[in-house]
């Protein structure tokens, strides 16, 4: 994932300016930052949610400009968010998600006991029984149970690029430890798959570390470093002349 000087407005505010970031091949990259900094609006971007707007600048994603992408083509091209506040889908069962997202996205064609077997496997990856593939999507569901239906979809569909939006928010450390388990089988199926994990917070770092970390203030890209950076924030919060201190 290439990102070029992008621009991106919400209702004619500006919420990124100037935002650069290369994302190469089997790399796992961190945003982090404070409340409103841009982190959750650069994944929207990404994924080509309408409500924002993308003023300047370019992002390429396998040798391809999908500026003018619509989020269900960039879906099928592998780019997979999996969101801070995962919905609820009334009526619709999992088995229904699962199965018309691998339709949707063109994946090989399986029967449906080949799909089942592998939703099943996917579920119970992440302590999910079979019971959930009958269950509405998320209806009736713990909020860290939502977050590991999200990653289950992801182990499901194996997508080129996932952009994590603060799965960590609301999970415990069984929980946390599950994630870091899902991002290892993502890339065991996949070495070269992207990783962008936006978070507030160090602790899912110390399950998924991440090749670089890079801090996200009013919209820009201000400092980027290894995991010492993550560290550093872990104990520094976000004072940003202590942290390039340290790096420096």
């Amino acid at each position: 994932m290439h990102i070029q000087h992008i621009s991106v407005q919400v209702n004619g505010n500006n919420i990124i300016s100037d935002l650069s970031l290369l994302v190469p091949e089997g790399q796992i990259h961190a945003i982090m930052g404070p409340n409103g900094s841009g982190k959750s609006s650069l994944a929207y971007t990404i994924a080509g949610h309408p409500h924002y707007q993308l003023t300047a600048g370019t992002l390429q994603f396998k040798n391809s400009i999908i500026n003018a992408q619509r989020p269900d083509q960039r879906a099928q091209s592998g780019i997979f968010l999996a969101y801070q506040q995962p919905i609820t889908l009334p009526g619709v069962s999992v088995r229904t998600l699962f199965t018309e997202s691998w339709h949707a996205l063109a994946k090989p064609a399986l029967n449906a006991e080949q799909l089942n077997a592998r939703i099943c496997n996917a579920l119970a990856q992440l302590g999910l029984d079979s019971s959930f593939l009958d269950r509405s999507v998320n209806e009736e569901c713990s909020g860290g149970q939502k977050k590991r239906l999200e990653m289950a979809q992801a182990i499901f569909l194996e997508p080129q690029l996932i952009i994590l939006d603060e799965i960590d928010s609301g999970l415990d450390l069984d929980a946390l430890m599950l994630v870091g388990k899902s991002v290892a089988l993502l890339r065991q199926a996949n070495p070269l798959i992207r990783i962008m994990i936006i978070t507030h917070y160090p602790r899912l770092l110390h399950y998924i570390i991440p090749d670089m970390v890079h801090l996200m203030c009013n919209g820009r890209i201000v400092l980027s470093g290894d995991m010492h950076l993550a560290q550093q924030i872990e104990a520094n919060g976000y004072d940003l002349n202590a942290l390039r201190s340290t790096i420096s």
